[in-house]
């Protein structure tokens, strides 16, 4: 993967829309001096070179019924089951981040339920590609 050089400009761009991303590029450009536009410029640029990949929204789960986040560790019983574990995975809408580790386990997963039996249920349909390891999520800190 190629890098991209930004200055501090930028960086500090890439800061405040990290923070807010609703903000307009003139109340950006009041944070760094800058003209609306020549914000407007640099962030399209950013998002040319890939360095902004897209923009997201910060979300209460728990305000739609999804009280339940755990942090899953999957450990698969072959390697033959990556390709149907994946397709799993991707499709899953209880998945809400899932990455390929070194270390302890295959994968790292991100979940989101409604209550233990959505939970256990997860948790079986998982059995099919291997094993598992759980740490319900007791406090968001940050």
């Amino acid at each position: 993967m190629d890098q991209w050089a930004i200055d501090d400009t930028d960086f500090r761009i890439l800061q405040i829309l990290i923070s807010d991303s609703t903000l307009t590029h003139k109340a950006i450009g009041q944070q760094v001096h800058m003209t609306g536009q020549a914000v407007g410029a640099r962030i399209r640029k950013m998002q040319e070179t890939q360095v902004i990949e897209g923009f997201s929204v910060r979300w209460n789960p728990e305000r739609i019924g999804l009280h339940i986040q755990a942090f899953v560790t999957v450990f698969l019983s072959s390697s033959a089951a990556h390709p149907t574990f994946q397709k799993f995975a991707k499709t899953s809408s209880q998945i809400y981040e899932l990455h390929r580790v070194s270390g302890e386990g295959c994968y790292w997963m991100r979940i989101r339920v409604e209550n233990h039996e959505q939970l256990n249920a997860f948790l079986d349909n998982l059995l099919m590609y291997g094993n598992y390891k759980v740490a319900l999520s007791t406090e968001r800190v940050k």
